[in-house]
């Protein structure tokens, strides 16, 4: 249960990266960038709460599982993430999110 509740940790900073891009203007005009923000939720809504977790197996499997297009979000996101804004907001999540989607990774 430790490696689930650390988890949990980076994903909130997961949503928190994900609520920044979600409500920025920038997404209204950027298909990449909804595409981003709809494969980080995709992978907060399969690992779920961490208080609804009975079984941490079928919690890791399913990190594990996502993880994948989680990794790809990430990296779109730091490809695209200059052109979609310089703004000191926009690098900071782009850092904020490699090094939670990192730390997951490690802990998987």
């Amino acid at each position: 249960m430790h490696r689930v509740r650390a988890i949990d940790q980076q994903v909130s900073h997961v949503w928190m990266v994900r609520t920044f891009l979600k409500h920025a203007d920038e997404a209204e005009d950027d298909e990449d960038l909804r595409d981003i923000v709809r494969d980080l939720y995709d992978f907060i809504l399969a690992v779920g709460p961490v208080a609804e977790v009975e079984d941490p197996a079928v919690y890791l499997k399913m990190a594990k599982k996502k993880l994948r297009r989680l990794t790809r979000a990430t990296e779109l996101y730091e490809e695209i993430q200059p052109e979609v804004s310089g703004h000191t907001n926009f690098a900071m999540a782009a850092r904020s999110l490699r090094l939670a989607v990192d730390q997951i990774k490690v802990l998987l």
